[in-house]
């Protein structure tokens, strides 16, 4: 199929392009920093490093390498890139891409000096204004006059945006036939998960350099582009369908938009009194309470910020001090509305009803439970959720157990899945798996969870099936050893299950969802991640919202 015909989506492609460009330059001084094995660091030392990266990189990725066509090279933006691989794609280029190999121009030496440079931390940290926001901004011309119905034939509910990492493309996925429809270039490491309009006409993209993205579904076209930050976190959509706001991780701020990507407004992340700031680690759409709900990775605070034009007036502090200013109400509507908290969240989710978030924050030297549970009403925690490790309680679901509800988490430490009463918030049961887990997904139609294993070396070929009757493993799914297999999404009815085969050369793998039987195999790049329109849309109990 043609790619979306608009000056927008060629800039994309380019700026995917020279992207992989520049990830591939990023990789490699990710290993020439790695190591005190590194025997030819001295060498590299005397090579004018600054230089080199203005002759062949500043076109593509800006002069202070904050991305221009291509993405940023900064060591907060390049820390999921692995060297070797860098290294390689620098040295012998990337097919189908603008990425041209320097073999022939460059010295080994001066192509791993060029990415030990731009792994080095720019001094002064860069910055990014509302006024470099405004300026990033691109629109497609006339798109408000484009068809307001699918111009393909499937059910747009049932629709699957698949994330393809190997080459940065969208898939995107007939949920009843199980087939491609369409597929077309993506922003750079795209991260945190597509959002969708409540209609699925619209989704949303965020990168880890800090675009933003508003595609139209409907008629495969971008609608429009903003650079929100340098190095962006994650990205959510009001349930209205009217704001968008995105969480950096630098600058350290949260930055507010317009369904047209329009900036509305922009919050740092700091402190009351402005003492401290931090990087925002998460930010997620809480539907029923009309807000956006931000976690602060250096500051122990929950921010709820409300889109609600009738929100209650923002107390900050002891309203007995007049003194103080602390009783003097500030506007409920998109203000921030502060829960201070015994430590950072890195991550969190909601339970269904949305009174609680369920983050936990960095692992304790003592091995102790870093888990906590946040009423959001009372704003303050109430309990501390009884699990060790690393919990990676923004892929935790929920559903019914003996009459219950209950949570239930993968770990990124531990082989181990922990089951939580919401009632009482103790440990019902802790279920062994083959090795840490990254995903866990269900599904409302279905009596089984699926995780994976995919933090374990020897493990992260294996899904793990639990019946959520009893809470045991019943079956057990091996992909081809030494590959991840992980991310499992559901169908709209539940019937079958979509797991990663997550290489270069894998695939999306087609499970019956009673059976656990293979049905079908869909080869594709580096399918990192699938998401099905309407169980994000209905905020499915077995699906991240």
């Amino acid at each position: 199929m043609p790619l979306p015909q608009a000056p927008l989506l060629r800039n994309l492609l380019r700026f995917c392009l020279a992207g992989i460009a520049g990830a591939a330059i990023s990789t490699a001084q990710a290993a020439s920093s790695a190591g005190s094995a590194d025997t030819a660091a001295p060498a590299r030392a005397s090579i004018k490093a600054a230089a080199l990266y203005q002759q062949h990189c500043a076109a593509c990725h800006g002069e202070q390498r904050l991305g221009a066509m291509g993405p940023a090279l900064l060591p907060e933006s390049l820390s999921r890139l692995r060297k070797p691989e860098a290294l390689r794609v620098i040295r012998d280029g990337r097919a189908a891409t603008q990425m041209m190999g320097y073999a022939e121009q460059l010295k080994p030496e001066e192509i791993a000096a060029l990415a030990d440079w731009i792994y080095t931390p720019v001094t002064p940290a860069p910055t990014w204004t509302d006024a470099d926001i405004q300026a990033s901004r691109i629109e497609t011309a006339g798109w408000r006059s484009w068809p307001a119905t699918p111009q393909w034939k499937a059910d747009p509910m049932n629709l699957f945006v698949v994330v393809e990492a190997g080459d940065h493309h969208i898939s995107l996925l007939d949920g009843d036939k199980l087939e491609v429809i369409h597929r077309f270039p993506s922003r750079f490491a795209l991260h945190g998960g597509p959002k969708f309009t409540l209609d699925g006409r619209y989704v949303f993209f965020g990168s880890r350099d800090g675009w933003i993205t508003k595609l139209d579904l409907w008629n495969l076209k971008t609608v429009a582009e903003v650079r929100a930050g340098i190095n962006m976190r994650n990205i959510a959509v009001s349930g209205d369908g009217n704001w968008v706001m995105a969480a950096n991780y630098l600058p350290h701020n949260v930055v507010l938009f317009d369904s047209d990507l329009k900036l509305s407004k922009t919050y740092e992340a700091r402190t009351l009194d402005g003492t401290k700031s931090s990087r925002a680690s998460a930010v997620y759409d809480a539907t029923p309470r009309n807000s956006f709900v931000v976690a602060l990775k250096d500051i122990p605070e929950l921010w709820e910020i409300s889109y609600d034009p009738k929100a209650a007036p923002i107390y900050d502090g002891l309203v007995h001090d007049y003194k103080m200013g602390e009783g003097i109400a500030k506007p409920g509507y998109l203000g921030v509305r502060r829960t201070p908290l015994e430590e950072p969240l890195d991550d969190f989710f909601f339970s269904q009803d949305y009174a609680y978030a369920l983050g936990a924050s960095r692992p304790h030297a003592d091995g102790s439970p870093s888990g906590q549970v946040v009423n959001l009403d009372v704003r303050r925690k109430i309990a501390t959720l009884p699990i060790a490790g690393m919990p990676h309680l923004g892929s935790g679901i929920t559903f019914d157990y003996q009459g219950t509800r209950v949570l239930a988490s993968p770990n990124l430490k531990d082989g181990v899945i922990s089951v939580i009463d919401m009632k009482n918030w103790r440990l019902v049961k802790d279920i062994a798996t083959p090795g840490p887990g990254f995903f866990m997904r269900s599904h409302e139609n279905t009596p089984y969870a699926w995780t994976d294993s995919m933090m374990s070396p020897a493990a992260k070929n294996q899904l793990s099936i639990i019946d959520k009757r009893t809470l045991e493993i019943v079956h057990s799914i091996k992909g081809p050893p030494g590959q991840t297999l992980a991310h499992i999404e559901f169908t709209q009815d539940g019937k079958h299950a979509l797991a990663s085969l997550w290489e270069d050369d894998g695939a999306l793998i087609v499970y019956d969802a009673a059976t656990f039987k293979e049905v079908k195999r869909l080869p594709m790049r580096k399918p990192v991640g699938k998401y099905n329109v309407f169980n994000k849309v209905t905020r499915s109990e077995g699906t991240s919202h």
